[in-house]
């Protein structure tokens, strides 16, 4: 698969961390972390709803906003909940979706999953959605199987067209935040497996325009040899993403 036909996207999550008070000064270190080209790159930061407003100030072209998570409600009674019209009104691009997070801790089913991206869709913003498999799952050699039908269910209903913009961060369960990695060789046979999924779905053209993003621990030392891969178009980053030098390795990579 020809990677001209995509752009590279690198995506910091900083999860429940960091302080709005901290996002400028943060911009600012990365800023100078980052190279004069992009080549075609796009870096964004999928902060907390209390920091959108902060990093919506640091206007760049080289660095989108992103959210992590919305409701599906349009508005209405539903305390608490932020709808994708409120992220968007505070500039928002992307959006994460589905992350094994909010599956596993905040109920977050295949449904709930299709219902975000149908709103965030309807208002110009791009969806991340995240899908992986357990350790037991890769064990049982069930991965692709479980992943299929995680992607299926989460595009459920919508056009080609809708299905272009949606990015998909491949994360197994297993190397979130455990320091483990997948290898290079299964990062991109995953990848490779959900191109082929949306080539048979959606044709040729739909999934080659498709950016699919690795996530599960990628970092500063391992990035290289991930972002290689011809089915990885990118990286959906945790821990290094809260660390200004480490991310702006990782851009650098990207960038290339």
């Amino acid at each position: 698969m020809n990677k001209k036909y995509r752009r590279v996207i690198i995506a910091g999550n900083w999860k429940e961390n960091m302080l709005p008070s901290q996002v400028h000064d943060f911009c600012e270190a990365l800023r100078k972390e980052m190279p004069e080209s992009a080549n075609g790159s796009s870096v964004v930061l999928c902060v907390p709803a209390t920091h959108l407003a902060a990093l919506a100030k640091e206007k760049s072209r080289r660095l989108a906003v992103g959210a992590q998570n919305i409701s599906e409600f349009d508005k209405g009674a539903h305390t608490g909940e932020i709808s994708a019209d409120m992220i968007a009104d505070l500039g928002a691009k992307y959006c994460i979706v589905g992350h094994s997070e909010r599956r596993a801790s905040n109920g977050d089913t295949d449904e709930l999953v299709n219902a975000k991206i149908r709103a965030l869709l309807e208002r110009g913003i791009n969806p991340i959605l995240c899908v992986g498999e357990s350790l037991d799952q890769r064990d049982r050699d069930l991965t692709m199987e479980f992943i299929a039908y995680q992607v299926k269910a989460a595009l459920y209903g919508l056009t080609p067209e809708q299905v272009k913009k949606v990015v998909i961060a491949y994360e197994p369960i297993w190397a979130i935040g455990t320091g483990r990695t997948a290898t290079n060789e299964q990062a991109q046979e995953v990848c490779f497996g959900i191109r082929e999924l949306l080539r048979r779905q959606y044709g040729a053209l739909i999934s080659r325009k498709v950016c699919i993003l690795y996530g599960g621990s990628m970092n500063a030392k391992n990035c290289a040899g991930l972002l290689a891969q011809p089915d990885i178009d990118g990286g959906l980053i945790g821990g290094a993403s809260l660390k200004a030098a480490d991310f702006g390795v990782i851009v650098r990579e990207g960038s290339k």
